[in-house]
């Protein structure tokens, strides 16, 4: 059905949806439910599109993301983006993580655009992830590309196989941080953190 000045856009690879809508479908059965019935029909597909919509970080390139707005300039105080909004997905239970991401770097010749560190948190979380490791890559993706003065990134998140399942502690946070070159500085860390505060 067309609903007019509506256009749904959806942009799925076919093949991938068909063999883990196929696999979903068997799910539900192995679960005890009956795939046929209505509120289930279309439940293996729409799966099979979340499942790729959540992990299509694997498709993206972070180097590249940043590469594309690289900029010489000749700035070499801190820059911070906080408050980075993430989803990410256990790699334990294929159950979400979701928090906030603060990054900082110092620049050493080269600046990028400030959309394109938020759309590298993005590119490493849409992925099953650790958050530790998560933490990591965005740090090493940003030194690497911009050989910056020091980098450092901040992760605040809930987990839900913890708030879910097993221990089931609602409000536990866990906080990971990863930091290189001026960051070691207790007192450059120290200015981070007041200002992500």
């Amino acid at each position: 059905m067309e609903i007019k000045g509506y256009e749904r856009v959806d942009s799925w690879n076919e093949d991938v949806t068909d063999k883990i809508k196929g696999y979903y479908t068997h799910i539900l059965d192995l679960l005890g439910e009956d795939h046929q019935r209505e509120g289930l029909v279309k439940t293996p597909e729409r799966v099979a599109k979340s499942l790729q919509f959540l992990t299509q970080g694997y498709h993206a390139d972070p180097v590249a993301i940043l590469n594309s707005a690289k900029f010489k300039e000749d700035y070499k105080q801190m820059v911070i983006v906080k408050d980075i909004e993430l989803f990410s997905m256990c790699e334990h239970h294929i159950l979400p993580f979701f928090g906030k991401a603060h990054v900082a770097y110092i620049p050493n010749e080269y600046i990028t655009g400030l959309s394109k560190i938020a759309r590298v948190v993005e590119a490493f979380a849409r992925r099953l992830q650790v958050q530790e490791r998560l933490t990591t890559q965005i740090k090493d993706c940003i030194q690497e590309t911009l050989n910056p003065l020091g980098v450092i990134v901040v992760i605040e998140a809930q987990h839900m196989c913890m708030q879910m399942r097993g221990v089931q502690k609602q409000h536990a946070i866990t906080t990971t941080s990863d930091f290189t070159g001026a960051f070691q500085s207790s007192k450059t860390r120290e200015e981070f953190l007041s200002l992500i505060k």
